[in-house]
Order: structure tokens, then C-alpha cells, then sequence
């Protein structure tokens, strides 16, 4: 069964009971096992022993230590630990505080994330968790819904990484570009220059940017959005209460300490930055012979590594912070406890995320997507637009930007030499806007889940709450890729999806004013 059209059998099995159960853990351990019987030609005992294999894996592969995955797994653990602290400590309070004095509107609590999660564009996990670290205080004193601040992480942290140079996705998309033109004999560009070149057709991004400040201004609360931020104004509670444990949050565990300064939260986030960015440049430098610019830095850092020492540095700080008050009210111990505990759903969520994208890899989902592609005959005109929708459904599939890229950008590359060479910027470019897309949609994405973690919302509403945003960009941007297959222009076609978005969301506002 393996790259066949019954491949795609697990992950669209998995998507629909995620969406008609909304149980993430169920749906995926659903999609686990059927993929593994499929695998294994419905033996029940090889596929629960493949089963196994795939969950081992995670830690041990080809006898060693998968310390990639452990330093994440990690990661995640320390911040639940800095955020208790945090809390332990009153600095998120005092925060929360300060942030009522100075900033006086829900509008305002909102353009924080929006604005950090743009300016934060090294690596999306960062951006993701970084940004919820800081904006969860304020958002939750403005009674803002884990829902919309996730919303906000998610859909500002992977389109502001996949358009930038200088992060850990641009330096991957621009080392995986060069080996594209050298191998299909294009001398007209270099690399770094194609990378630019391609930035303004990649027209999900943008109309997915324009998407969150159209629900700021606008208050352009969509579907299971409105009833998020409605629950969130009328009661206060800015999480699901019937969903129970949600990432990150510590169910008032422990008393805040009366004596917490904003200095208990800033300077642990502080390490937690100045930790990572270190690293990154460090482990660039380490792992790349020739990186002497920022740019071969960056497409030769350890994220993962660099994400556990970043919150190391941050775990002892805000540590040292909290037991430098008179009389702290809880353990250390306690404390610990309580933070690795308010983490456990989002690390099972992430284990069993990896567990099923390894079992749609096994299936070759993807490799199946990428044959109908270059076997299909299509007029040249179409093809950004076909690279959009199926990098979207394998990147919907897989839950990884990067399997896509890795994938489709070869493909793309060499469809687009060989038909019409005039058309390769704006194929990779599709095929960028299209893996972001699906990232956006899918449930076992690994920025998706952390979007969630970080704003501590529970994982599948956000899920939910974000995907009518994302259809509403990616119909922009398909529009606007058909137009830019019979113009061959790029900014005209740029223009016409974010006008689409625009007018979509102002009709949508209209629905709304006249309906409430």
C-alpha cells in the first residue's frame, strides 16, 4: 500500500475524527494503528510491534541517543518549570498589572503578540513559545482567549520564518535552493538572491498577516472564534473548561507571591532568549566549516539544543529569582512538579504527532502526492497554483513544513526548468505558501502544537478557531496564483490576494455587525 492512493488513508482518517471527536490524543493513536496494520498487511502483532518501533525510535534510533527529539521533549519541560516559577514568584501578576495601567484596550493586549511574533523571526518554535511566555499576562488580564492568542502565535511565527533570511527556515529553504539551480543548470541567480526574489509571491504569507490584523481592527471573529471570546468576556475563563488540563496552565496550584516585581518575568525571558540566540550562533559556528556570515551561521545552528539552553539559563534564573524573596509560600520541589506537570499534554500531543508522521512517511503519503504531480499534464499557466494545493494537502498530511519543502521543492524546481524556466521562482515560492498552508490546517504540526502550548490554549480548539482564517488566505492566494499563471507578473497577483482576503473579511465583519 505503501505510495498509493490507500496512503492517504491514515491521515485523512485522523483529520476527520480530530475534527468530528475534537480528542487529539484518540484521533491520533487511531491514525497510528491503522497505518501500522496497513504497513504490515493487517498482521496484528507486527503492526503493534511496528507500532512500538515507531514510539522507540523517537528516543533511540540506529543505536544512539535521538537527542534531537530529547532536547525539545526537554525544552518543553524547563519552560513549564520557568513559567511556574514565574508564577510562583508573582512576576506574571505583576506583569499582567502593569500591563492593565499602560495598555488600556483588548486591541492594544492583542497587537502584542501580533507585533512580537513578527519581530521574533528566527525560528518558529522560539517565536511560538517566546511569544506566548510574554504576551499570556496581558492577554489573560484583557480576558482574551488562549483561542485567539494562539491564533496570533501561530499564524505571525512560521509566515514571518519562511520569508525571512536570517532564521533557521530561511537558511534551510536557501541551502535546499542553491542545490536546485545548480542542479537544474540555472546560473541567472544566486541562492540568497532567488530567496528574495521569491518573497513577494508567496502569497499565503501575507494575506495570512493581513488576516490577524484584519481580526484586530476588526474584530473578525470567525465561527468557533466568536464563542471563545465571548466565554472569555463574559466569565473570565480564556480556556476551554470543559476540555480539562490544557498546556501550560498550572490551575492556580500554588499562591502567587505578594511581592513579585515585572523584573521576576522579564529577566528569565531575557535569558530564555539571550540563552538561545547564543546558541544558535555557537552551534552555527561549530557545525559549519566556512560559517562566517550570519546567514551559513544560521543554516548550520541546533535549534533543539539551542532551545534547552536557552531554557536552562532561564529555569536557574527565574529559580535564583524566586528564592531570593523573604518567605517563598511553596517548595521547590512543589513548584517543579507543578510546572513539568502543566507541560505533560503537550508533550504527549508532540510524541504521538512524530509517532504518526513516521507511519505516513513509512506510506509514503507524500512521495504519492509528488508522483501526481509530475505526472500529471497541465498547462504551464497552472502550475504555481497546482504546487500550492498539493503542497498544502501533503503538508495538511504529514504535519511538516519541512518534509514538504523537502519533498516538493526538488519537484517543483525541476517541472518548472523543464516547461518553463521563466516559472521557478514562482513554483518554489508556491510551494513554500502552500507547506506553510497546511502547516497552518494540520493537527499534528509540530508549530501548531507548540502555538497552542505557548498561548495555553487547549490544542484542538485552536485547531479549529484557526482553519477558517487559513482557508480564507489560502483562497486569496490561490486566486492569486492563477492570475499570476496568465499574467507572469508577481506584484499584480500579490495584490489581487490580499484585495480577495481584504474583501472577504470586511463581509465577513458585515455578517457579523448585522447577525450580533
Amino acid at each position: 500500500m505503501e505510495g498509493t492512493i490507500y496512503s492517504v488513508i491514515p491521515a485523512l482518517l485522523m483529520l476527520i475524527l480530530v475534527i468530528a471527536t475534537r480528542k487529539v490524543i484518540l484521533s491520533l493513536g487511531i491514525g497510528i494503528l491503522v497505518g501500522a496494520f496497513m504497513l504490515t498487511q493487517f498482521n496484528l502483532v507486527e503492526g503493534f510491534n511496528l507500532v512500538w518501533e515507531t514510539f522507540y525510535t523517537i528516543f533511540f534510533s540506529e543505536g544512539e541517543v535521538n537527542t534531537g527529539n530529547l532536547y525539545l521533549l526537554t525544552f518543553l519541560i524547563l519552560l513549564g518549570i520557568t513559567t511556574a516559577f514565574m508564577t510562583a514568584s508573582g512576576g506574571s501578576r505583576a506583569f499582567g498589572l502593569w500591563a492593565i495601567e499602560k495598555i488600556k484596550s483588548r486591541r492594544g493586549a492583542k497587537l502584542i503578540p501580533s507585533l512580537l511574533g513578527i519581530m521574533i523571526f528566527i525560528d518558529d518554535y522560539f517565536n511560538a513559545l517566546a511569544v506566548g511566555q510574554v504576551a499570556r499576562p496581558v492577554t489573560d488580564r484583557h480576558k482574551i482567549s488562549g483561542a485567539n492568542l494562539a491564533y496570533y502565535i501561530d499564524s505571525t511565527s512560521a509566515p514571518i520564518t519562511v520569508i525571512s533570511p536570517i532564521s533557521s527556515w530561511g537558511a534551510y529553504i536557501i541551502g535546499t535552493i542553491g542545490y536546485i539551480l545548480a542542479d537544474n543548470g540555472i546560473e541567472n541567480y544566486q541562492a540568497l538572491e532567488a530567496f528574495i526574489l521569491m518573497i513577494p509571491a508567496n502569497f499565503y504569507v501575507f494575506a495570512a498577516l493581513l488576516l490577524v490584523f484584519l481580526t484586530i481592527f476588526l474584530k473578525l471573529d470567525i465561527g468557533a472564534m466568536r464563542h471563545h471570546e465571548k466565554r472569555a468576556l463574559d466569565t473570565g475563563e480564556v480556556t476551554n473548561p470543559d476540555k480539562g488540563n490544557v498546556p501550560g496552565d498550572l490551575n492556580d496550584e500554588f499562591k502567587e507571591h505578594n511581592n513579585g516585581r515585572i523584573y521576576h518575568l522579564v529577566l528569565p525571558i531575557a535569558a530564555l532568549i539571550l540563552g538561545t540566540v547564543t546558541s544558535m550562533v555557537v552551534t552555527g559556528i561549530q557545525n559549519g566549516e566556512n560559517a562566517t556570515s550570519i546567514l551559513s551561521i544560521f543554516e548550520n545552528t541546533d535549534v533543539n539544543i539551542s532551545l534547552f539552553m536557552g531554557g536552562l539559563a532561564a529555569v536557574v534564573l527565574a529559580a535564583a529569582l524566586y528564592f531570593t524573596q523573604p518567605t517563598p509560600k511553596s517548595g521547590i520541589s512543589h513548584v517543579t512538579y507543578e510546572g513539568i506537570k502543566a507541560m505533560l499534554p503537550a508533550i504527549y500531543i508532540l510524541v504521538f504527532a512524530w509517532m504518526i508522521g513516521d507511519v505516513i512517511g513509512q506510506l509514503e503519503t507524500g512521495e504519492y502526492l509528488a508522483e501526481r504531480v509530475t505526472q500529471s499534464s497541465i498547462n504551464t499557466a497552472y502550475l504555481p497554483f497546482l504546487l500550492f494545493i498539493v503542497s498544502g494537502f501533503m503538508a495538511l498530511s504529514t504535519g511538516t513544513s519541512w518534509g514538504t519543502f523537502g519533498i516538493m521543492l526538488p519537484i517543483a524546481g525541476e517541472i518548472a526548468a523543464v516547461t518553463d524556466v521563466n516559472l521557478i521562482l514562482p513554483a518554489l515560492a508556491a510551494v513554500l505558501a502552500g507547506s506553510v498552508f497546511g502547516d497552518h490546517c494540520s493537527p499534528i504540526s509540530d508549530t501548531t502544537i507548540l502555538s497552542s502550548t505557548g498561548a495555553g490554549a487547549n490544542h484542538i480548539d485552536h485547531v479549529i478557531t484557526q482553519l477558517p482564517y487559513a482557508l480564507i488566505a489560502a483562497a486569496g492566494a490561490s486566486i492569486g496564483y492563477l492570475v499570476l499563471g496568465i499574467t507572469g507578473q508577481v506584484v499584480f497577483p500579490l495584490l489581487i490576494t490580499l484585495v480577495v482576503a481584504f474583501i472577504i473579511g470586511i463581509l465577513i465583519h458585515l455578517m457579523n455587525r448585522q447577525k450580533y
